[in-house]
């Protein structure tokens, strides 16, 4: 028996992983929301400044594209194809992503409904988290929070409208050092004390929603109308650890061009290798993208917290070092 298999611990998290999916697959089939299944190796890298993508490459050293870091722009084009509501459980792969919550291969859990709202959205995506944490514990209550309340609760400050000079001031009271400070963006300050401050402190016990991120970090969401300056998007939290993202989509051809161009200009400022624009994706959106909503859940991290683990490595079969 090979040296890194540890029989009862390993048997356990791989007959809980497959009791999480076979849960999955009944929650959405009751649903009519269709399993689909999109390519692993892609074209285009993401254009995400916080992500970077692995690329391939063949015998001859010639690029062969990338693996994907999401399965969303490939599930986007076939929304636009007339596929209706849609999921997808599948690896994904992230480069430079190493950690007790990190492994660079790891699951993702992605959906997308149609005519959804942000509310619709989260609802969903706590009833989901509910089911498949069903048995590992008390039932967790669902409660959410803005993004702006959750700073002004935990930090007294209000992330939209606090200078540069106050997030910085704020994130060395909570250990960010002085080089990191000094090359800092507005959105880099709130991520830091979000990751060290704000997060950490949510869902405990429960799940949370924390919504109406800033516009700045929208991703690929909407904006929100009613109230300038957010997005419509939210983040699900459980024991203070993320393990959803989700958002109204962008469809918009012409916005999500200028947000590529902007995501390539911050690659450009951080040093990191130049990615355009899925042009695919932006040929699916001027074709017609349904108005929806779409979520990715952290599959491997709802399966540490139904058996109760702290690191990545506990519910893998084989973590990356020993791949």
């Amino acid at each position: 028996m090979s040296a890194d298999w540890q029989p009862t611990a390993r048997r356990i998290a791989l007959v809980q992983r497959a009791l999480l999916a076979a849960r999955s697959r009944a929650f959405f089939a009751a649903r009519d929301v269709l399993e689909v299944e999109t390519p692993a190796l892609v074209g285009a890298a993401t254009s995400d400044p916080q992500i970077a993508s692995l690329a391939v490459t063949g015998p001859d050293g010639s690029a062969r594209g990338f693996l994907h870091t999401s399965p969303e722009y490939a599930m986007k084009r076939l929304l636009a194809a007339g596929s209706g509501d849609i999921y997808q459980l599948c690896k994904v792969f992230r480069a430079d992503e190493r950690s007790g919550l990190h492994n660079p291969e790891f699951t993702l859990l992605e959906w997308y409904r149609l005519g959804f709202s942000l509310q619709q959205l989260m609802d969903e995506t706590a009833t989901l988290a509910q089911q498949l944490l069903a048995g590992s514990g008390p039932a967790r209550p669902v409660h959410a929070v803005s993004y702006r309340n959750a700073f002004l609760e935990r930090l007294q400050i209000d992330p939209f409208t606090a200078s540069e000079a106050v997030l910085s001031a704020v994130s060395a009271q909570h250990g960010l050092d002085g080089r990191s400070r000094a090359t800092a963006t507005r959105d880099e300050l709130l991520d830091f004390l979000v990751a060290t401050q704000v997060g950490p402190r949510l869902g405990q016990g429960a799940l949370c929603c924390l919504h109406h991120y800033p516009a700045s970090q929208a991703s690929l969401a909407q904006l929100d109308p009613a109230e300038p300056g957010t997005a419509l998007r939210f983040e699900l939290y459980a024991d203070g650890v993320e393990l959803a993202n989700g958002y109204v989509e962008l469809g918009d051809a012409g916005e999500q061009r200028q947000r590529f161009a902007a995501d390539a200009a911050e690659r450009s400022r951080r040093g990191l290798p130049a990615h355009a624009g899925d042009a695919r994706l932006l040929a699916a959106l001027e074709a017609g993208l349904p108005p929806c909503a779409g979520v990715a859940m952290g599959f491997d991290r709802v399966l540490m917290l139904a058996l109760g683990e702290r690191r990545i490595d506990a519910v893998l079969a084989l973590p990356a070092e020993r791949a």
